[in-house]
């Protein structure tokens, strides 16, 4: 058998790992992110008795964002998400704020 049947031996393979170890972190440091981001959504919705809008929005982003780095970190995207494209766009994924958590 000759190597050029061994995907290792592809210069672009290489390039891939060292992107997956990189989107890897920030997808790991995203979703400690999010666990912060439902505490103080959390507390912010106890005290004032609904969500608050603009972390509604970076939740959503943050989400979309994990998503598209786990579709390219498990080979489903050859897209690669942030920090080499822009941040997800959220301004159509939010819906009013005033929907959560239902009326009493």
């Amino acid at each position: 058998m000759t190597d050029k049947h061994f995907a290792w031996n592809k210069e672009n393979i290489w390039l891939r790992l060292l992107y997956m170890v990189i989107i890897g972190f920030g997808v790991y440091i995203s979703v400690i992110l999010t666990w912060l981001l439902v505490f103080l959504q959390f507390v912010l919705t106890l005290v004032s008795g609904e969500p608050n809008a603009n972390l509604l929005k970076f939740g959503s982003g943050l989400s979309q964002y994990i998503q598209q780095g786990f579709q390219f970190l498990s080979f489903n995207s050859e897209e690669k998400p942030f920090p080499f494209q822009d941040w997800p766009n959220t301004d159509d994924k939010v819906d009013d704020a005033s929907d959560v958590g239902g009326s009493d």
